[in-house]
């Protein structure tokens, strides 16, 4: 079966090892790298889908041969790094976020296996590397769009889980938006899942209730409660502003190419060691940018964020990591 074949059946690539993918230990020496994904979710997911297009984009130019599975469960998450890893690929890929100590034990009994996971913890010696999404500069830079943009001084934000990946994006946010607009109230909720549009919807429509004229939609589902109530969104992670034209002001935009590369090159040396990755997320090496609809946002709002923009790129400016829990203004 031809590799293009095996990307498009998934089916196959969940099961790739019981169907006998044999690939050599010493490939990364060899030229080709061979990488396995694993995910807990669809691959058109907006988190793991960063992860997925950068990976495929490594595929399509020859850089690696590349399987996944996706949708795999906790429970079976173990299962399928140690098939992976028995199956001798040199980069495994994931997020192990809730099942850390299983996947840490699957690293050290597979030595000379690279893996390269998104964790809130830090890297573990020999070959478990980490990364995380830190946009949380873009973020900054969209929260400025929406405080200049609310008119009734009130934002929506609605979010997935209270966990510092999500926190550090909305407390980013926050400080942007204030930068803008000193007297921005915010209302914040957590809806308890990655997936459940029809719920952040209903959050979304209580904040508008409320009088929150601009929303923050960390999760599906709030921009299509802005669009029908005919108020902006700012979007997260991925751009979406062609569903929603006239919606969606601005984006933090996370782009895994850069942390993808990194890895892959480091394998391709047989330089892969434990390290933290994070820092390839952040605007400067091209992990994380900002999508702006300049027919939405005026002329000197523009001005403001591409000059902060350019600080924070240069080192000039530093937004602040802050992971803990947002709460609502009183």
């Amino acid at each position: 079966m031809s590799f293009k074949g095996i990307l498009s059946r998934r089916g196959l690539l969940a099961g790739a090892t019981a169907l006998g993918l044999v690939l050599s230990s010493g490939a990364a020496m060899a030229g080709t790298i061979k990488v396995a994904g694993i995910f807990t979710l669809p691959v058109e997911q907006q988190w793991i889908s960063r992860i997925h297009i950068a990976l495929d984009a490594a595929a399509k130019r020859g850089d690696i041969e590349y399987v996944y599975s996706e949708n795999t469960s906790n429970t079976d998450y173990e299962r399928v790094m140690r098939e992976y890893a028995e199956s001798g690929v040199n980069l495994i890929v994931g997020e192990v976020f809730g099942l850390e100590r299983a996947a840490r034990k699957v690293a050290k009994d597979y030595p000379e296996t690279g893996f390269l996971m998104g964790s809130s913890f830090g890297p573990q010696e020999p070959n478990f590397s980490v990364f995380d999404n830190y946009i949380h500069e873009p973020a900054y830079l969209s929260g400025m769009v929406a405080g200049a943009a609310s008119k009734s001084n009130k934002i929506g934000m609605v979010g997935g889980y209270a966990i510092p990946e999500v926190n550090r994006l909305m407390n980013a946010f926050m400080e942007g938006a204030r930068e803008t607009n000193p007297d921005v109230k915010f209302l914040v909720n957590f809806i308890d899942s990655w997936y459940d549009p029809p719920k952040a919807k209903e959050s979304a429509f209580a904040m508008m209730d409320a009088g929150a004229d601009v929303m923050y939609a960390e999760r599906f589902g709030v921009s299509d409660a802005a669009k029908e109530r005919g108020k902006y969104a700012i979007g997260n992670v991925i751009d979406t502003a062609g569903d929603y034209p006239g919606t969606i002001l601005a984006s933090a935009l996370w782009h895994m190419e850069p942390t993808i590369d990194a890895a892959i090159a480091a394998v391709s040396s047989g330089g892969f060691k434990a390290e933290d990755y994070s820092k390839y997320s952040f605007m400067a090496p091209g992990g994380g940018s900002l999508a702006l609809d300049e027919t939405l946002v005026p002329a000197d709002v523009v001005a403001k964020v591409k000059a902060k923009e350019a600080a924070i790129k240069s080192g000039e400016y530093t937004v602040k990591i802050n992971d803990e829990a947002p709460v609502s203004d009183n």
